[in-house]
């Protein structure tokens, strides 16, 4: 058997090291994707601390104060209509709340913020909201805050399982 000439081990050598760059740089793929996935986990948490912090802001406090003076659902559509129609600054108060979830189902549509998380923190409260409110939406017309719709009908359907 004879020596290996130059030829043969200039090819294994560049084998040997094109090997060790893979394997170099597969390495970087897996720990750039868990450090994504760690960037999307703390923003998802920063969101949900953003929106839980302005769910208990005094303006949305003062929303959920007047609606809790309604004695049903049908009794806020009625009062709501009322504000609406007489461009009432009421109006513009109840309206805080429903732009509040419109605006999380918009995130969550989008993928901005994790359903999983929605779902732990306040999934039985949003379906719950979205059943009061679901009167007055109804009166305002067809389409009308879509995104809190779908949103609630995304969670009613995990919570019936």
């Amino acid at each position: 058997m004879s020596d290996p000439n130059w030829a043969e081990i200039v090819t294994a050598v560049a084998t040997a090291v094109g090997s060790v760059g893979l394997v170099s740089t597969l390495g970087l793929v897996l720990v750039s994707g868990r450090q994504l996935r760690e960037a999307q986990h703390a923003r998802h948490a920063q969101l949900a601390a953003d929106f839980i912090r302005r769910w208990d802001e005094d303006s949305l406090v003062e929303t959920r104060r007047l609606v809790a003076q309604f004695e049903s659902r049908d009794a806020l559509a009625a009062a709501f209509r009322g504000y609406i129609e007489t461009n009432s600054v009421s109006a513009y108060v109840l309206y805080r709340e429903l732009d509040f979830f419109e605006q999380l189902g918009a995130l969550e549509s989008i993928g901005a913020f994790d359903f999983d998380l929605i779902n732990v923190l306040a999934g039985r409260l949003i379906v719950d909201r979205y059943e009061l409110w679901k009167p007055s939406i109804a009166a305002m017309g067809d389409d009308v805050y879509p995104m809190f719709g779908a949103l609630a009908a995304k969670l009613r359907r995990t919570l019936a399982v």
